[in-house]
């Protein structure tokens, strides 16, 4: 059944979906794109997964022809010591979904450019084994998409491409016939928030693919706000820190440093920030220019599910207070109109007490930025990724939003 949601102002459905405006007397239509939603409250007799199996269900994926087809389904696997992101369960939901519709679906991920558990298949495969993605558990196989060291990638051209001519994804998602993102919705501490734009094109990307996005600016280190305490150092897997033994200070080595901001994030003391005042804006269209890449010309289908709202990504190895409570799961053949649905419904939820940014909020010398990714990260930056997305014709940011009870 669908129907209004008390808290989300809803547009009536068409048949055709499309908005006729005059202008000059000439009849124009705007399409606008379907997004479908629903709460986290279940009926007596239906967990979460059978009411997102529903969900999809609604929102027309059974009309993508799976027949036969290999199905890449596109999450994070979480790094160890996270919990944040997204349980198998909801992984399983999908891939029975598609098996039911006769294809041959696959869980992947490809490799970071940072250390961690994921750096290379191997450490992937049982990091994503621990945190319970097995084929057992998910009902399909988790391959690594980039192959054992993040090398087997092919280049994509990108039409309309403005920053990168050829992307460089990860060979096993350009090999699927059906593409699937299924994604965590959370906070970002260099990009605002991670939606569907985040989980394709920067998690397609083959670690030359990812450093490739993230080289856009380096960044600069405060000599008086260093502590030399090297927590930034444990999270650079290209040599671009080096530790001033004399000084007690922190270093950028200029020549190895690819600007992939893991430093920043990891800094307690502000100390590190980017000299291109613009690397977050560059990082964001160079990665919605990598998702182009990735859905260009085969079926595709997104879906979002707005939980456990951690302020950064789930590839560090902690999670955070959610900053946002629990608002939905959200699904679309257009993953621009997911990503803006998904980020209206999160600037309308009330910040939860004890978070950071609830303490942000708090503090009497902080700017409000009157947005809650801004405000729990004012170093990051998430309007240029759907202005670009929009601008190279990756979907529309025009929706409507269909809630499913």
């Amino acid at each position: 059944m669908l129907m209004h949601h008390p808290y989300i102002v809803v547009q009536e459905p068409d048949s055709i979906n499309q908005c006729v405006f005059h202008i000059g007397g000439v009849i124009q239509l705007e399409t606008k794109a379907k997004v479908y939603y629903t709460d986290f409250h279940c009926k007596l007799g239906e967990g979460l997964p059978k009411k997102l199996t529903r969900l999809i269900k609604t929102a027309g994926m059974g009309e993508i022809d799976f027949d036969g087809k290999f199905v890449a389904i596109k999450m994070h696997f979480g790094e160890l010591g996270n919990l944040g992101f997204l349980r198998p369960n909801y992984a399983k939901a999908v891939a029975d979904f598609v098996k039911q519709h006769g294809g041959k679906p696959f869980l992947t991920d490809c490799n970071t450019m940072y250390p961690g558990s994921r750096k290379n298949a191997i450490e992937h495969l049982y990091c994503a084994w621990e945190n319970g993605f097995t084929p057992l558990s998910v009902g399909c196989p988790v391959i690594i998409g980039d192959g054992l060291k993040g090398t087997d990638d092919i280049e994509v051209p990108v039409a309309g491409g403005e920053y990168v001519k050829n992307a460089k994804i990860g060979r096993a998602v350009m090999d699927a016939d059906i593409f699937i993102s299924l994604t965590h919705f959370k906070g970002h501490e260099m990009t605002g928030f991670g939606g569907a734009i985040k989980n394709i094109g920067m998690g397609c990307g083959s670690r030359a693919g990812k450093i490739e996005q993230h080289s856009s600016g380096l960044p600069r280190i405060s000599e008086r706000k260093c502590r030399g305490c090297r927590l930034c150092l444990k999270e650079c897997a290209n040599n671009g820190l080096v530790f001033d033994a004399e000084k007690k200070k922190m270093t950028i080595d200029t020549e190895h440093c690819v600007g992939c901001g893991r430093c920043v994030g990891a800094c307690n003391f502000d100390a590190i920030s980017f000299q291109n005042d613009h690397a977050n804006e560059i990082l964001n269209c160079r990665m919605a220019e990598y998702t182009k890449a990735v859905v260009d010309g085969r079926p595709q289908f997104h879906i979002s599910l707005i939980m456990d709202v951690s302020p950064n990504c789930d590839c560090h190895s902690e999670n955070d207070v959610p900053i946002l409570p629990n608002i939905g799961m959200f699904a679309s053949f257009d993953p621009l109109a997911l990503d803006q649905a998904c980020v209206d419904a999160c600037l309308k939820a009330q910040p939860l007490p004890g978070s950071q940014l609830a303490k942000h909020l708090a503090d009497p010398n902080f700017q409000d930025h009157h947005d809650h990714f801004k405000n729990s990260t004012p170093e990051s930056e998430w309007r240029s990724c759907l202005d670009h997305a929009e601008k190279i014709g990756l979907g529309t940011r025009e929706y409507e939003l269909i809630f499913m009870e």
